[in-house]
């Protein structure tokens, strides 16, 4: 278990290592998401349209995967993502594979390779993921950084962290997430026993435990947001920013 402070300092370092996974500049606007602020409960962090949609699975360092090249099967490998996201192959050596979908890598491979093969196809196969990664911060016993086992869903993450403290505002704990496009998503949701929802939980989702309202997360988003994980966009008075 983490304190708060060895939580900022797991994230700061987890952001240290994929540096690699963002691009510089500012990214363009995702088509569809609108960037809106939460009823004017932090009106300096902006989030996107939530939506519930299955996002495609996005590499991330700790992933075992199959490379396989018809054309060329003593290339074939099985390989793990490094703490820097990369891999390395016969022929084209390091390549970023963090914060891809498998059809893009594939690609990225396929036009590494061309130089090298005559039929540069490259497939691309998951072989095991790394645990599920949630932060838990707020009005929480253990506030921390937590490697969940399989499936599990917000009330029980909180569980992990400790339970509540006493002055814990059950019913308005903030969810953030990355969605489409790796834009930050917020809704707030009731965790009260017996008497919330059960809301399942992705690869590096957020939990913010408010101890009066949902103001108190800008102070927090302030706090951490040179270390959160890889690939998420936010945005500040309209202005997209890219950590």
């Amino acid at each position: 278990m983490l304190d708060r402070r060895m939580m900022l300092l797991a994230l700061t370092g987890l952001s240290a290592t994929v540096a690699g996974c963002a691009s510089s500049g500012p990214p363009a606007r995702p088509a569809g998401a609108r960037v809106v602020t939460q009823a004017g409960a932090f009106p300096d962090i902006g989030f996107a349209d939530w939506t519930d949609a299955e996002p495609e699975y996005l590499l991330y360092p700790g992933d075992q995967i199959d490379v396989a090249t018809p054309t060329a099967p003593e290339l074939n490998r099985q390989v793990t993502l490094g703490p820097d996201g990369r891999i390395a192959l016969p022929l084209i050596g390091q390549v970023m594979a963090a914060d891809r979908s498998l059809s893009e890598l594939e690609g990225a491979l396929s036009s590494a390779y061309a130089s090298q093969l005559r039929r540069p196809v490259v497939e691309v196969t998951l072989r095991q993921a790394t645990p599920l990664k949630v932060w838990v911060d707020g009005e929480v016993r253990t506030p921390g950084v937590y490697d969940m086992p399989g499936d599990i869903d917000a009330y029980q993450a909180i569980v992990q962290a400790g339970g509540f403290l006493p002055g814990a505002r059950q019913d308005q704990v903030a969810l953030i997430r990355r969605g489409p496009g790796g834009v930050r998503m917020m809704r707030p949701i009731d965790l009260r026993p017996r008497r919330g929802e059960v809301v399942a939980l992705r690869r590096s989702d957020i939990l913010f435990v408010p101890r009066t309202t949902l103001a108190e997360l800008a102070v927090f988003f302030s706090q951490i947001r040179d270390a959160l994980p890889i690939g998420f966009n936010y945005t500040i008075n309209g202005q997209y920013q890219q950590f």
